[in-house]
């Protein structure tokens, strides 16, 4: 809420009413003082809440108001972000050798010896400062790294010996420069005459990426231009001409010329301006600095009433011309002609194996040199691309999970508030299955012609080990690996494992082979069926027991089955609620 102050309430009245409190005085009336506090009171609940609602708030108009730089620094113009309020803050440098002396500059001297003066001297309307026994010395004109030669010479014509004196440039004049064209906030700034350009130009905001120039900003003295700017120049090669401003000048930054645009394989993926009507390829590639990996650069024409696309390597750059509005993407247009295949385990040989491009698993197999121990007839095979389709589907299906936990109709109240506990109790089991990795096996098993499988890059070769064990875990008491036993069947072995736990669903085992092939058993069974083709537990298998699921919905218990089921497999997991 606002604070209202009657209109009857001057300024004038409110100070009294604050002289007369501070002394003790109210006023003649005998409620005077009452009257007083409520006019202060209402002052310092107005101070609080801001301006009042249709008066204009006062500005202090020698300082940079505030400026929200994120258009610069989410821009794609190159050079955008340099404006980001860093300059505008920026004190002038403390010495500029070649900073020529002007009416209102602050010389600092001091005289010491047989005669002793200091004073901070203002240069006069004259162009001197005064020294006292010395008389006026001109100042207009010098430059900084000749003030104190200019200075010793003046004391020097008057005391001949035994007085010294040193000098320096104490505070540059203060000005007020115009700046104008295409920047966000047009208008007068202050600072000094040894500020830099950027630092005016940042205090109007920064130029306007989608309208203004980087490369024509001119600096004005009247009629006359004194100098002409290419921030380009700056941004690429760190050179900024220093030009000494006058209170008056005007910063001007004209509209934006040519543009292309380049995305893709470059360190500077940015929009870049030229001058010119057209450029060369190669000079637009000195700005957006390709990568090493990248080959070739396509380029869409936009001039016209019709978009056309060519595709050129870079090597060719020197030859082709680029016009305004078209748009660049730089490529890595590459053939393959190696790959790198991983061995591990139980291998005699190198563990990094360089192959043509199009090898196939057969022709790695017979570079591979076996141990003793070796189980080469269970060859596992593990893919980045499987990992990432395996996570892929796993997304998918918790996702749809989600939705139909979320989505659970209820018929009365109690029902609702078990569904809603069964809802918070799924979402954090999904929570937990997000964070599982899968592992990206390929199942190779026993095919006839798995040597012809085609590899790719990154692709890991596991060599297991013959080591005579059964691998059990999941919902069992103590998952362990037990020695393997021909004569037993899975029950045994979760037996052997301590059992099942009170999670445990007794007809939900999984019996994984070490090539990557997998089974769902019961398990009093003594053979189970591996992709059609049936088999005991063998040496090296693991046995997974699932989790049984508690839940009454029949979409989310089907679900929330396959789910198991697939981190199962591709994890090698059993992940309960």
């Amino acid at each position: 809420m606002m604070a209202f102050i009657p209109s009857a309430w001057s300024q004038a009245e409110v100070l009294d009413s604050y002289a007369r409190l501070s002394t003790g005085q109210g006023l003649s009336s005998g409620g005077g003082s009452t009257e007083d506090e409520a006019r202060i009171a209402a002052v310092k609940a107005r101070d609080q809440a801001g301006p009042i609602e249709g008066e204009v708030e006062k500005v202090d108009p020698t300082q940079p108001q505030n400026f929200d730089y994120s258009t610069n620094l989410q821009s794609d113009v190159f050079g955008a972000n340099l404006f980001t309020g860093a300059f505008a803050h920026q004190e002038a440098a403390q010495y500029n050798p070649n900073y020529v002396i002007n009416v209102g500059d602050k010389v600092l001297v001091r005289l010491w010896g047989a005669f002793e003066f200091q004073a901070s001297l203002t240069v006069d309307p004259q162009g001197n400062v005064f020294l006292p026994n010395v008389g006026p010395v001109r100042m207009l004109g010098v430059r900084n790294k000749d003030l104190q030669k200019v200075v010793d010479q003046a004391v020097g014509r008057v005391f001949r010996s035994n007085v010294f004196s040193y000098a320096s440039l104490a505070a540059a004049q203060p000005v007020r420069i115009y700046v104008g064209g295409f920047v966000h906030r047009p208008g007068s700034y202050a600072g000094t005459s040894m500020d830099s350009i950027l630092h005016y130009l940042d205090q109007a905001g920064g130029i306007d990426p989608e309208r203004g120039s980087f490369l024509s900003i001119e600096v004005k003295r009247g009629a006359a231009i004194r100098a002409r700017i290419n921030l380009y120049d700056f941004l690429l090669n760190g050179e900024i001409p220093q030009v000494q401003l006058a209170d008056g000048d005007v910063i001007f930054v004209a509209m934006r010329k040519n543009t292309v645009k380049v995305t893709g394989l470059a360190e500077n993926a940015k929009r870049f301006e030229f001058s010119q009507k057209s450029v060369l390829l190669s000079d637009l590639i000195a700005l957006a600095k390709p990568k090493p990996e990248a080959t070739h650069v396509r380029i869409i024409r936009n001039q016209g009433v019709i978009r056309n696309t060519e595709y050129y390597p870079i090597g060719e750059s020197a030859s082709v011309i680029v016009e305004d509005g078209d748009e660049l993407a730089f490529t890595a247009d590459k053939r393959p002609g190696t790959i790198t295949v991983r061995v591990e385990g139980e291998t005699d040989g190198p563990q990094e194996y360089i192959l043509p491009y199009g090898s196939r698993l057969g022709d790695l197999l017979g570079k591979v040199r076996y141990t003793h121990s070796s189980s080469p007839e269970n060859i596992q095979l593990f893919r980045q691309s499987v990992r990432e389709r395996q996570k892929d589907l796993l997304e998918v299906s918790l996702r749809s999970l989600e939705s139909a936990a979320l989505n659970a109709r209820s018929g009365t109240a109690q029902e609702a508030t078990l569904r809603r506990q069964e809802a918070d109790m799924i979402l954090k089991w999904v929570d937990r299955a997000r964070k599982i990795e899968p592992r990206g096996q390929v199942v190779i098993s026993q095919a006839a012609d798995r040597g012809n499988l085609l590899l790719e890059n990154g692709d890991i070769i596991k060599v297991p080990v013959r080591d005579g064990l059964v691998l059990v875990s999941g919902e069992v008491v103590f998952p362990n690996a037990v020695a393997y036993d021909s004569r037993l069947r899975v029950q045994d072995y979760i037996d052997r494992a301590g059992g099942y736990t009170n999670k445990a669903s007794a007809t939900k085992v999984i019996v994984a082979r070490q090539d990557g092939s997998f089974a769902e058993t019961d398990a009093s069974a003594r053979t189970m069926n591996f992709g059609g083709r049936r088999s005991p537990i063998e040496a090296g298998d693991e046995v997974l027991v699932l989790p049984k699921v508690g839940v009454k919905s029949r979409q989310i218990f089907t679900e929330l089955t396959q789910i198991i089921y697939q981190i199962a497999v591709s994890a090698r997991v059993a992940l309960g609620l």
